[in-house]
């Protein structure tokens, strides 16, 4: 038998031909270029399929008969048993003339070719996508009701069957591939769609709230999700059925999930918080269809709606498919496959091995247009406090991104010392002296940075100060608050104001602010520390909406406890489990890549979620807190003692209250 295959080098084709190849035959497949060869070879060697009976035929689907060479045709007139016609553009995202080019025009050169050659049986690949928003059940033999509306790749796919159904000479079969994913043994996948646009949202709850907390989500209809092993066993199998010719096939689940039930499957296999309680969207259809549709053409949902799709690179033709009405009837494909054990696993089953992959291979934090170098080479770095600590430890993170360092200290013999590190790395670094709690010096040095350098495109406000006091003992100390305001908030904001004017003319920029976990948490003692870094947060958040239309990012990182000189003074914290300097530093590296609005600990978020939900719970928990890390001994303890002797008592029970909290709170740190 001779075979041949169009989109061989596609996901549904390499999977496919590796099953196809265990027959015997020739395998012809067109591809457009060299790299549609290499990329089938290679995938050879990864799926350990035999390549010698494998012949590349030169072609492009936007020509009529594909385009190939005369002697291609000669030579396999009347030879070629099966004909598979798999390639497509399956993007949501790619313009309506090339999905028409490709889909339409490409099945119908198909087709030319295949009657031009005599082909023996035509094998269309379409998808489910036909149905559209269809309600209710969508048979394997219904065509006609199918009407896909909204998108060019639906209408494509419903365009380009009809071709077949209508105008092919020879004897042919469609398959209708669900939603097709990752292999259900291995996971591998090649490219991001369907669900996997859902899991990067999914990683993000995981990295900020603990896995056992309930969340609140949406419910949304069935999505039919089929790995690509089902999907090309099946069509092999199929395919040599000649009893089966003019015929459609589901290749789906028979028993789907609702959207909202996949998105815990994938929560859990990734290790992330699941929705306790799901809101039904189909609730919205209480509403009158016209109410219905003049909220979704509101200018501010609509752009909501887009923003939030944006945010998470989730394009909106797929979001709309969350809600899908339509069902699909499968028995046709499950009396053909009868007598074999070719059956759809349950997602539930494989879910680990789906997310496992994406993760280690998909992710776009892994590939290179995310990388500190993709954003910072060529690029001027801001980063205040920089001669100690979480400063110093990000400027050597950054060294090597190819940004030029605007490193800012009071400290010069330290500050030196820094940019000497820097360069050591291979990074360039100039140095700034400046206190950031003077306004007229930082006024200062942003006119000599914009002499030298033009403009700052990511400032990292660092610099900061603290002081761990309670309020009843600061009642004569105002000018505490004071000095906290001057450096954590007038200066941080100063220097925010400095870098504005070069980021908006030039249309572009990041500015990344150090805060703390106390302003979630909210702990005693730190009253003026807290206010200060909330009033850069509370600027940050309402100037955020702003900057947005500029290309301006803001980032606040709530840092929590960081073993820097700040905590030498507190011989209370000793004990209790911090981050390093350069632990710290990765999470500055990862805001600079991913551009989130915040970054914060596990534990940050669950004090936020707590004084949120339950303020009073929250004050009792901290006042707990409070008498755990008392400023000086006393004798409470132990009163019977003398003096010395219950001071050394009590301060061995205080250090086994803060070992035993450290120990509790350890794994949700981080």
């Amino acid at each position: 038998m001779n075979y041949f295959i169009t989109g061989a080098s596609g996901f549904i084709g390499l999977n496919l031909l590796q099953r196809l190849t265990k027959r015997p035959g020739t395998f012809y497949l067109l591809v457009r270029n060299d790299d549609s060869q290499i990329k089938i070879l290679n995938a050879a060697k990864q799926l350990g399929f035999p390549t010698d009976h494998l012949v590349f035929v030169q072609g492009d689907l936007t020509q009529p008969k594909l385009g190939i060479a005369t002697q291609w045709i000669d030579q396999l007139s009347n030879s070629v048993t099966h004909f598979f016609h798999l390639a497509a553009v399956y993007s949501f995202e790619a313009d309506s003339d090339t999905i028409d080019n490709v889909n339409i025009d490409g099945t119908r050169h198909a087709l030319q070719l295949a009657e031009k050659l005599g082909a023996g049986c035509f094998h269309h690949v379409s998808s489910i996508a036909v149905a559209g928003q269809y309600r209710g059940w969508f048979h394997e033999d219904m065509f006609e009701q199918a009407h896909p509306e909204g998108h060019s790749y639906l209408t494509s796919k419903l365009a380009s069957e009809a071709l077949v159904r209508e105008q092919s000479a020879l004897p042919w079969k469609i398959y209708r591939p669900g939603v097709v994913i990752g292999d259900s043994k291995t996971g591998a996948a090649m490219r991001i769609d369907g669900p996997y646009y859902f899991f990067k949202l999914i990683q993000k709850m995981r990295d900020s709230l603990p896995q056992w907390m309930p969340m609140l989500g949406l419910e949304g209809g069935r999505l039919n999700l089929v790995p690509v092993d089902f999907v090309t066993d099946a069509m092999d199998h199929i395919s040599h059925q000649p009893d089966l010719n003019g015929q459609c096939f589901h290749l789906t689940d028979p028993e789907p999930f609702r959207a909202g039930e996949i998105v815990n499957i994938f929560a859990r296999a990734g290790h992330a918080p699941r929705m306790a309680m799901r809101i039904d969207l189909r609730l919205l259809e209480l509403l009158p269809e016209t109410l219905r549709k003049e909220l979704g053409n509101q200018p501010l949902l609509k752009r909501l709606g887009q923003s939030l799709c944006q945010e998470f690179g989730i394009p909106p033709a797929v979001a709309a498919f969350f809600t899908t009405p339509t069902l699909f009837d499968c028995r046709n494909t499950q009396r053909a496959l009868e007598g074999t054990n070719i059956s759809c696993p349950r997602l539930d089953d494989y879910a680990p091995a789906i997310w496992d992959y994406w993760e280690r291979n998909l992710d776009p934090d892994l590939h290179l247009a995310r990388s500190l170098n993709a954003r910072l080479k060529g690029k001027t770095v801001m980063i205040t406090g920089a001669s100690s600590g979480i400063g110093k430890a990000v400027a050597l993170k950054l060294a090597k991104a190819g940004g030029q360092m605007l490193l800012v200290a009071r400290n010069a013999e330290r500050l030196q010392e820094t940019v000497r590190e820097v360069e050591e790395l291979g990074g360039n670094a100039a140095a700034y002296y400046c206190d950031i709690a003077d306004l007229e010096a930082v006024d200062v040095m942003m006119q000599l940075v914009g002499q030298q350098f033009g403009k700052v495109d990511v400032l990292i406000n660092n610099a900061g100060h603290s002081i761990r006091r309670p309020v009843i003992n600061s009642l004569n100390r105002f000018h505490d608050y004071e000095r906290l305001m001057q450096i954590n908030y007038f200066g941080a904001l100063r220097l925010i104001n400095g870098c504005l004017p070069g980021m908006i003319a030039s249309n572009g920029g990041h500015i990344i602010n150090i805060s703390s976990i106390s302003v979630l948490t909210n702990p005693p003692r730190f009253a003026a520390y807290a206010a200060s870094k909330s009033a850069l947060e509370s600027f940050t958040r309402c100037a955020a909406p702003e900057l947005i239309d500029y290309n301006i990012h803001m980032t606040t990182i709530h840092m929590p406890l960081v073993d820097t000189p700040m905590l030498e003074p507190v011989e209370t914290y000793r004990s209790v489990s911090t981050l390093s300097p350069e632990e710290a530093a990765e999470m500055v590296a990862k805001a600079v890549i991913d551009r989130p609005k915040r970054v914060a600990t596990r534990l940050g978020m669950f004090g936020a979620l707590v004084h949120g939900l339950f303020p009073k719970l929250g004050e009792l928990i901290m006042n707990t807190y409070f008498h755990m890390y008392p400023d000086k001994l006393d004798q409470k303890y132990r009163p019977d003692l003398p003096e010395a002797e219950a001071a050394h008592e009590n301060q061995q029970q205080i250090q086994r209250e803060i070992q035993a909290l450290s120990s509790f709170i350890r794994d949700i740190h981080l």
